[in-house]
């Protein structure tokens, strides 16, 4: 990682703060130039996402994508309800607003907010899955309007299908290409609405989100467990979108939980700032969980969620802030210890760089691993079908299945994923750091690291067209390389890099789609000192096909 800024981990200084009317002004006065790629709809991994402030997001990208989901549904012979839902970003309500004027417009059956609050993206999700049980046709669908754990200043707008999932690029590219004829044609064909109008318009309805959601937390967790064993759980929502949802959770099941805040401010200005001196609502970054991570002390387990809050945090007084990885190892050993009702061959999903010490633990309580590219999209078709027990990412989002083996959510769902740390503490009397440490003294301790290096566009294109024999390693680590793959091994799909393993340790490179930088991800079960060694023999064999 590069330099840490001098202000990491501190309170944010009121001279950094966004200033929010002006941001509001720029998505509604901004008019993005679809001839300039930066300013073009494009969907990634999440959706759509960039500031108003430099034409990324701005309302005429809103309402290009709105008309070209509109569009979409017709094609696809959706007919059912859009559930959609925001998160606390500055831009999600005026985005919220002009998606509703085309929606409306368009006669699609929408379902906002009954209290005109903030949707966790798993909720999303659950609620698609709940409606369309058992229904083969009038399926639902749904839109989130958020960019993640990103600074205030940005925005986001993500769709998910009637599987309840991210959408598969062959959906997003569709609508991205259909959304950009729109923005160069001065959005010609947008059917469009007075927001007034669209608001009062029979096709968008009011729906109670949090209740069905709440209820239905105890065929997943063991609230009761929980309850009895008055495990004192800290919660910080991180002023985003599950803030509202955490009082009638703690009220419906009796917990012995703290919500540490439960803020919203557009600015976040009661945020530490992470590692390069900016606000990111990262609930996986010790930087910007400063402050939950100093009260470790007062709780059993402590935890935070992400503004759309899909992703978790877990601090435990034992060991502060987890690594994502350690937690998910946690996780599951301890799930498929304690759900005997899931399916003897249902397996885990885990991306290709998330940790090895994942398959170790498969291995000990005999269960496969199906290893698959960056994105939970992967991990959607297993998680329906019961196939996947538990799927999860390096970058601290999971979910599981309920108790009786049936599907949860096929998105990330981190208000489970922080319950269910509770719920270790409970049945256990662990906390899951000290779970992590029985795991680690029986199958090795993993030293787990993600760096950036500097990378071209052309140098980025070679990893398109990196294989074995181009990249030509015999050993990594001073032991004889096992295996050096392309594409990931669950299946078969491309994961935009290359990963090379030994015995006890291995390297991932995937170059950034957004910054001139490669990324490696590498690990040992040896040491530091034998993980630094890893890194630098991936530098210097990358190094060697850029000069090639």
């Amino acid at each position: 990682m590069p330099d840490v800024h001098p202000l990491a981990g501190k309170p944010v200084p009121a001279s950094m703060l966004a200033n929010i009317p002006r941001l509001v002004t720029a998505f509604f006065a901004g008019k993005p130039d679809p001839l300039v790629a930066a300013q073009r709809v494009a969907f990634g991994t999440s959706g759509h996402r960039g500031s108003a402030f430099n034409l990324a997001f701005n309302e005429a990208h809103i309402l290009a994508i709105s008309q070209a989901l509109c569009d979409h549904r017709a094609k696809a012979g959706l007919s059912g309800p859009l559930f959609i839902g925001i998160d606390t970003h500055a831009l999600a309500e005026p985005a919220l607003a002009s998606a509703l004027e085309v929606f409306a417009a368009n006669g699609v059956e929408v379902m906002i907010d009954a209290h005109d609050g903030y949707t966790p993206t798993p909720v999303i999700s659950h609620a698609i899955l709940t409606y369309n049980k058992g229904r083969e046709r009038g399926l639902a669908d749904g839109v989130v309007v958020t960019p993640s754990h990103n600074p205030p200043e940005d925005g986001g707008f993500k769709y998910n299908p009637p599987n309840g999932g991210p959408a598969d690029t062959d959906i997003t590219g569709a609508i991205e290409r259909a959304a950009n004829r729109y923005l160069e044609n001065d959005l010609d064909g947008v059917k469009r609405l007075p927001y007034d109008r669209a608001r009062k318009a029979p096709n968008v309805h009011r729906y109670d989100y949090i209740t069905p959601y709440v209820a239905d937390l105890a065929n997943v967790v063991d609230m009761e467990a929980i309850r009895s064993a008055g495990v004192k759980i800290g919660i910080d929502p991180l002023g985003g979108a599950a803030v509202r949802y955490w009082e009638p959770i703690i009220e419906r099941y009796g917990l012995n939980a703290t919500l540490i805040r439960d803020e919203v401010d557009p600015t976040f200005h009661f945020m530490t700032l992470d590692w390069d001196g900016k606000i990111r609502m990262d609930c996986s970054s010790p930087y910007a969980m400063a402050q939950l991570i100093g009260m470790r002390d007062r709780f059993d387990v402590a935890f935070a969620n992400d503004t759309d809050a899909d992703r978790h945090g877990i601090v435990t007084r034992t060991g502060g802030l987890m690594n994502p990885n350690h937690f998910l190892a946690s996780a599951i050993a301890f799930l498929f210890e304690h759900r005997p009702q899931w399916g003897r061959d249902s397996a885990i999903g885990k991306t290709i760089v998330s940790s090895a010490i994942i398959d170790r633990v498969a291995n000990k309580i005999g269960r496969k691993v199906v290893e698959t590219p960056v994105g939970f999209k992967w991990f959607v078709d297993g998680l329906i079908g019961g196939g996947f027990g538990f799927a999860g990412e390096e970058s601290a989002g999971a979910s599981f299945l309920r108790k009786d083996g049936s599907v949860w959510t096929t998105d990330k769902d981190g208000l489970i994923m922080g319950l269910l740390a509770a719920e270790i503490a409970a049945r256990t009397g662990r906390d899951p750091s000290q779970l992590f440490d029985t795991l680690t003294a029986e199958l090795g301790k993993p030293f787990y690291a993600r760096v950036d290096a500097p990378a071209t566009p052309s140098q980025k294109s070679v990893f398109k067209t990196l294989t074995a024999e181009k990249l030509a390693i015999k050993e990594l680590g001073g032991e004889r390389v096992a295996a050096v793959l392309s594409v990931a091994p669950g299946n078969d799909q491309p994961f935009g890099g290359i990963k090379v393993v030994a015995d006890n340790g291995w390297f991932a490179a995937r170059p950034s789609g957004t910054e001139d930088v490669y990324k490696i991800y590498a690990e040992s079960f040896r040491s530091e000192a034998h993980l630094r060694q890893i890194q630098e023999e991936a530098k210097a064999a990358i190094a060697r096909t850029f000069a090639a």
